[in-house]
């Protein structure tokens, strides 16, 4: 059972089918562009969307609002330096910040970042600073079927290969995303993190962390990884951040928070050029862009998010919900994470070729029959056309995210979304692709504007 129990409760929306549709078309079927009262269960993204403890409303209360040096920061400060080990801490607003500040710093136009895999923001940040944000995921991410534990893994000989190459851009970076977004929310193992660092020392190139997700991440490990089946989530995420030279961290997932993230670094001369980036664009390094409230809020979550008992039920409800929609006829890439469920739309709409995206098309008509809102991880997040709307190049995997918010909802609700897709897997040839009318040269699927074929 959830190992909390319920306080304060918020009404959501019941909107009727043919208020969905009006929305739809109103919006022209981006759902990012619904607002929020229309919506009756937001899967839209973890991020920031997860409900706060008592213990961090409290701090919240307690949040020290000074300009320079409030006692916030220095307990927000403390908690980070903890649990890290990492010596310069910056606070940002959020995740993309840190990496808009990290990347515009430490990268030079021409050179190139390796990943295990870049999601959205990251690449974007990446690609802004005139770079190239290469993916080398492992060979057993692209079986979406397989049960490999570990498949969020970067490929090591493949990132061996790429930063002993003499030809191309010089590697400025390697980025690690634990877990793994961009790969269906799969995890790394810490055999893979210590044979990539240990590559990254050879060839002199720093090891960053992605680490919105870090407490998910160790608590995989903890389940799944030989030598460290008897250690806390804790112990397994500090040893993680000890192999790396720095993190990005956008605090809105693993930190529990509605908002706020750091930048965590070894190198002294590399955090002042950072902290230089920060005071100009951010605020003052010992707010960063953040309310104290916000810095104290983080500093618990922190706490929170390791504890086993909170990731044990995070872990049960996706497990649960993994086993619903199995049961309603859908597939999933497998196995099931913590953050998120990704349904598998390619499959479950062949009918839909790549460039009509059929994983927006079962995003919006999961928003038509049931009020949920998703996330589309496919040609439309990834594809790129030519200036005719012909196709140049498709997604490897149509897939929906359905990201599940902390201790917001409950086992009803995730039985209500099963039951939806089980009467859209009744009728699948009945789902409409779609085509874009407008779209942004850069992360299109956050403001893009479609219509049904």
């Amino acid at each position: 059972m959830e190992p909390y129990r319920i306080k304060v409760v918020e009404p959501i929306a019941m909107t009727t089918r043919e208020q969905r549709e009006q929305a739809l078309r109103r919006v022209h079927y981006s759902l990012f562009d619904l607002r929020a009262e229309e919506v009756t269960i937001d899967l839209l993204s973890d991020s920031g969307t997860g409900a706060l403890s008592a213990a961090q409303l409290a701090a919240g209360m307690e949040g020290d609002e000074s300009y320079a040096g409030s006692r916030s920061f220095y307990k927000f400060r403390d908690t980070v330096a903890e649990l890290t080990g990492f010596p310069h801490i910056l606070p940002v607003h959020q995740g993309r910040a840190a990496e808009r500040i990290l990347f515009s710093t430490l990268l030079s136009p021409g050179s190139v970042v390796l990943s295990n895999t870049h999601f959205d923001t990251t690449r974007a940040n990446v690609e802004l600073a005139g770079c190239e944000a290469r993916n080398l995921p492992c060979p057993e991410a692209a079986d979406l079927d397989s049960k490999e534990p570990f498949k969020g893994n970067i490929d090591l000989e493949a990132l061996e290969r790429d930063l002993g190459a003499t030809g191309g851009g010089p590697v400025a970076a390697v980025v690690m995303t634990i877990t793994n977004n961009g790969g269906g929310g799969q995890p790394v193992s810490m055999r893979n993190l210590k044979e990539a660092a240990r590559l990254c020392r050879q060839y002199g190139v720093p090891l960053i962390l992605d680490a919105a997700r870090f407490a998910e991440n160790a608590w995989l490990v903890t389940q799944h990884e030989d030598g460290y089946r008897d250690r806390t989530p804790r112990q397994v995420a500090e040893e993680a951040f000890r192999l790396a030279d720095g993190c990005v961290m956008s605090a809105k997932k693993d930190g529990i928070v509605h908002i706020g993230g750091f930048v965590a670094l070894n190198d002294t001369e590399l955090a002042q050029k950072c902290q230089n980036l920060l005071i100009a664009t951010e605020g003052f390094p010992t707010y960063g862009g953040l309310a104290g409230r916000d810095l104290a809020m983080i500093a618990q979550g922190l706490q929170e998010v390791t504890e086993p008992a909170y990731l044990a039920e995070r872990a049960d409800i996706a497990q649960y919900l993994a086993t619903q929609v199995r049961a309603a006829g859908v597939d999933i890439l497998e196995p099931p994470g913590l953050h998120a469920l990704y349904l598998n739309a390619g499959r479950l709409l062949p009918h839909i070729p790549p460039h009509q995206y059929p994983g927006h098309a079962l995003a919006c008509q999961l928003y038509l029959e049931g009020g949920i809102r998703s996330a589309e991880l496919g040609s439309l997040y990834l594809g790129e056309e030519d200036e005719e709307g012909n196709p140049v190049k498709s997604a490897p995997y149509e897939l929906v995210r359905l990201a599940l918010p902390r201790r917001v909802y409950t086992r009803s609700h995730y039985d209500h979304i099963a039951a939806t897709l089980q009467r859209i897997a009744a009728n699948p040839e009945s789902v409409q692709g779609f085509r874009i009318v407008k779209q942004s040269p850069i992360l299109r699927h956050f403001s893009i504007e479609l219509e049904r074929v």
